[in-house]
């Protein structure tokens, strides 16, 4: 499989979107430059994380005005039943050409009890593994009868709306736990890490691999990174102190409890690189080569960015993909300009590598 590489489109930019002053206003216009951009500039799609608004609105919203980006849309198992969601997304698949992809978000308890599911971590999984079996053999034109824990079915199909993607809506997920890791290697396509040390990341895709095996599967691998990249590697960690600086002490706070608060894996390791503490220097917190967890300070979710020159970020993208990984979801702030600075600098090398690849 040759390399896919994303970006992110959510209703929130800037500088450093996370502080009143490093944001700017965000439209429908704004989003809808934004996704011609992605396109434009060669992206393969874009991450729809949930954010201020309904990614099933805002993906549609987008679709409608590029011709080739894939939306990866984030979706929590279990607010909506899985055949309407399996009905949502043929239907989004007949309008815009088979482009769909889920990102599976299992959350944290504290969260979706605020959507009224009261479920426990490990129930989590168990419930997800009962809503995307379902969800996966309505998208591929199955009549679905299911009896479960969580779900109960009764010959749910969808004549009319044939499946355009083979097998299924294809699924994206991402989580550390012991229950994630057994849900992910029976059901999921894409297992995306967040950034971690290499000899973290290796341990987990082999274990995964492991596990998938015992199903009689195989699952490709992503990792999602923020990207600060600049001339030089010197400026490129300026630029981190630079939001250090400009992060207010509310800012860090409120991060900090909500680190705390949450029953999430990635976010307890993510967390533990840094417990809260904010350095003098950004590259204090530095856990390998241009590899920084520092963006977790301020912003919710994945928090980990390479930091450096265009050839550091580079020899690090490689390094991940060497281990087996062969998607990334990029981002970097602003959005829009940063994604040409990808565009230019980054994606080059990448597509030459995976030119190489194919006819290796």
């Amino acid at each position: 499989m040759s390399t896919e590489v994303l970006w992110y489109a959510v209703p929130r930019d800037g500088a450093y979107p996370w502080e009143p002053e490093g944001r700017q206003d965000v439209d429908l216009g704004h989003l809808q430059d934004l996704a011609v951009t992605v396109d434009r500039l060669g992206y393969d799609g874009a991450l729809f994380a949930t954010d201020l608004h309904d990614v099933w609105v805002l993906g549609s919203a987008l679709a409608s005005v590029t011709e080739r980006l894939r939306p990866l849309l984030a979706v929590h198992p279990g607010l909506i039943s899985p055949t309407l969601l399996a009905k949502m997304a043929l239907t989004f698949d007949h309008l815009y050409g088979g482009r769909l992809q889920i990102n599976v978000v299992n959350g944290d308890t504290r969260t979706l009890r605020q959507y009224g599911l009261h479920v426990d971590h490990d129930e989590r999984y168990d419930l997800s593994a009962e809503y995307w079996q379902i969800f996966k053999r309505l998208t591929a034109g199955e009549q679905v009868s299911f009896q479960g824990r969580y779900f109960t079915v009764d010959g749910a199909s969808f004549p009319e709306l044939p499946p355009i993607q083979r097998p299924h809506v294809p699924l994206w997920f991402g989580g550390s736990s012991e229950a994630g890791l057994r849900m992910a290697a029976e059901h999921i396509d894409v297992y995306l890490s967040w950034g971690e040390p290499p000899a973290q990341l290796e341990e987990k895709i082999a274990r995964l691999r492991r596990a998938a095996e015992e199903f009689g599967r195989e699952i490709r691998f992503g990792v999602r990174l923020h990207l600060i990249v600049r001339d030089t590697e010197r400026e490129a960690w300026d630029w981190a102190d630079h939001l250090l600086r400009v992060t207010s002490p509310e800012t860090y706070a409120r991060m900090s409890g909500v680190n705390l608060a949450a029953d999430s894996e990635g976010m307890r390791r993510q967390f533990g690189h840094h417990g809260g503490r904010v350095p003098d220097r950004a590259k204090d917190l530095e856990v390998h080569p241009n590899i920084w967890p520092g963006m977790s300070l301020f912003r919710p979710g994945p928090g980990t960015a390479l930091v450096g020159s265009t050839e550091n970020v580079l020899e690090r993208l490689q390094e991940i993909q060497a281990l087996g990984v062969d998607t990334f979801i990029l981002s970097g702030n602003p959005l829009i300009e940063e994604a040409g600075r990808i565009a230019e600098t980054i994606l080059p090398a990448l597509r030459t590598d995976r030119a190489e690849v194919a006819t290796a």
